[in-house]
C-alpha cells in the first residue's frame, strides 16, 4: 500500500548482503548493545563465582555458560538484523503462535524451581522461559494488526490485537508471572498510543488494569506478599530487597573495588535479577549511569529512527519492541533501588540467563532491522512535494 501511494524507491539490489546491512544498521545502537553484554560477562565474574561455590561446581561455570548463550544471541541478533520487514512479520506472526501454544500447556508441563511461579520447561541440562520470546512475537503482531485496521476497508486490527493481549496476560497471570503481564500490557498501550488511540480509552484501559490488579491482590498470595513487602516502610536487612539497597548504599560514586563487594555472597539472584546491585557495590554510580547510558542509547536512537519512517508497522513494531525493551531495564534497576515492587525481571543482555539473553537477541534484531535506513526519503519531503 505505501509504494503505491508513494512509489518504490531503487535499491542496491547489487550489492552484498553483509555490506549492505554495514551501511544502513544503526551503529551506534549496535556498539551499545555490544558493550551492554561486555558488562554483563564482567559482572557474571564476579556475580556467579559464589553460586558456583555453592552448587559444587567450577569457579566460573556460569560466565561461561553465560558466554555461550550471548554468543547464540548475538549471532542470531545480527541475522535477525539482516532480514527486511516482511520476513520480521512472518516470523513474529509464527513465533506468536509457538510461544502462545507453551504458555498454554506450561501449568501442566512446566516447573517453577522452587520459587512459587510456575514459568519454565525443565529438559535437565537447560530450561526454557516462554514468556521471554513471547514478548518480541507479540509486539510484531499486535503492529502488524494495528497497521492493517488503518487501511482501507481493513480488518478489526485494534480489537483483534486487544483480544490478543487479553489472553495473554491471562495465561501469564496463571503461572503467576504479573512482571511480565505487566510488560506486555504496556507494550500493546504504547503501540496502541502511537497507532492513534484516544486518550479517553487509554485512560479506561488503566481503570481495567488497576481493577485486576486489585482482584490480583485479593485472590495471589504469591502476588499479594509482593505487594506489602513493597509497601512496608520497614525493609528486613535480610531480605533480596535489603541486601540490595545495602549493597548500593555501601558502593556509592566509585564502588568498594573489583572482587571487594559482599552482596554477591548473600543474595541468592546476584547474578539474575539484583545484578545490578553487585554493579553499584563494586564500581559505584559511575558503572550504573554508564548502564542506564547505553539502554537509552538504543532506546532514544531507535525511536529517533522509527520517526523518519513512512510504513505503518515498521513504525509500530519498532516502537513497541523499543520500549519493551526500555521498560524492562528500568523495572529491574527500579526493583532493586526499591522504586517498584519485585518482579523477577531480568536486566536484558546483561543478567545470567539463556532464555533472556536469546530472546533479547531476538528482540533487538528484530529492533535493528526495522530501525536500518531505507532509501525512502522523509515525511517532511512528501509534505513538501504535496505543496
Amino acid at each position: 500500500m505505501t509504494e503505491m501511494v508513494y512509489g518504490s524507491m531503487p535499491s542496491l539490489v547489487s550489492e552484498p548482503v553483509i555490506p549492505r546491512w554495514w551501511r544502513t544498521i544503526d551503529k551506534w545502537s549496535l556498539t551499545a548493545i555490544m558493550v551492554l553484554f561486555g558488562v554483563g560477562l564482567l559482572l557474571g565474574l564476579a556475580a556467579s563465582v559464589p553460586l558456583a561455590t555453592r552448587n559444587g561446581l567450577p569457579e566460573f561455570y556460569y560466565v561461561q555458560r553465560q558466554a555461550v548463550f550471548g554468543s547464540i544471541g548475538l549471532m542470531v541478533m545480527v541475522g535477525v538484523s539482516m532480514m527486511p520487514p516482511q520476513t520480521i512479520r512472518r516470523i513474529g506472526v509464527i513465533g506468536f503462535a509457538v510461544t502462545l501454544s507453551a504458555l498454554a500447556v506450561l501449568p501442566f508441563m512446566g516447573t517453577d524451581f522452587g520459587k512459587g511461579a510456575v514459568r519454565w520447561f525443565s529438559f535437565g541440562f537447560a530450561s526454557i522461559q516462554p514468556s521471554e520470546f513471547l514478548k518480541p512475537c507479540f509486539m510484531v503482531i499486535v503492529a502488524w494488526l494495528m497497521a492493517a485496521s488503518q487501511e482501507l476497508n481493513g480488518p478489526p486490527g485494534k480489537s483483534a490485537s486487544f483480544g490478543l493481549a487479553v489472553t495473554v496476560v491471562m495465561l501469564l497471570a496463571i503461572q503467576p508471572d504479573f512482571g511480565q503481564a505487566a510488560l506486555i500490557l504496556f507494550g500493546w498501550g504504547v503501540i496502541y498510543f502511537v497507532a492513534g488511540a484516544p486518550l479517553t480509552l487509554i485512560g479506561g484501559i488503566g481503570g481495567l488494569v488497576a481493577f485486576g490488579a486489585t482482584i490480583a491482590y485479593e485472590s495471589s498470595e504469591h502476588f499479594a506478599r509482593r505487594i506489602d513487602g513493597f509497601l512496608n516502610p520497614d525493609v528486613d536487612p535480610r531480605s533480596q530487597i535489603g541486601y540490595a539497597t545495602n549493597a548500593i548504599q555501601e558502593g556509592g560514586f566509585f564502588g568498594v573495588g573489583v572482587g571487594a563487594g559482599q552482596v554477591k555472597w548473600t543474595l541468592p539472584d546476584a547474578h539474575t535479577d539484583f545484578i545490578i546491585a553487585v554493579a553499584a557495590e563494586e564500581y559505584g554510580l559511575i558503572l550504573v549511569l554508564m548502564i542506564i547510558g547505553l539502554y537509552a542509547t538504543v532506546v532514544v536512537r531507535s525511536l529517533f529512527r522509527l520517526m523518519r519512517e513512512r510504513d505503518p508497522f515498521i513504525r509500530l513494531a519498532g516502537t513497541g519492541l523499543a520500549c519493551i525493551f526500555g521498560v524492562q531495564a528500568m523495572i529491574n534497576m527500579g526493583v532493586a533501588v526499591r522504586l517498584l515492587p519485585a518482579k523477577g525481571m531480568t536486566l536484558p543482555f546483561v543478567s545470567y540467563g539463556g532464555s533472556s539473553v536469546i530472546a533479547a537477541g531476538i528482540t533487538l534484531g528484530m529492533l535493528l532491522a526495522l530501525t536500518r535506513s531505507r532509501p525512502q526519503g522523509q515525511i517532511g519531503d512528501i509534505l513538501r512535494r504535496g505543496r
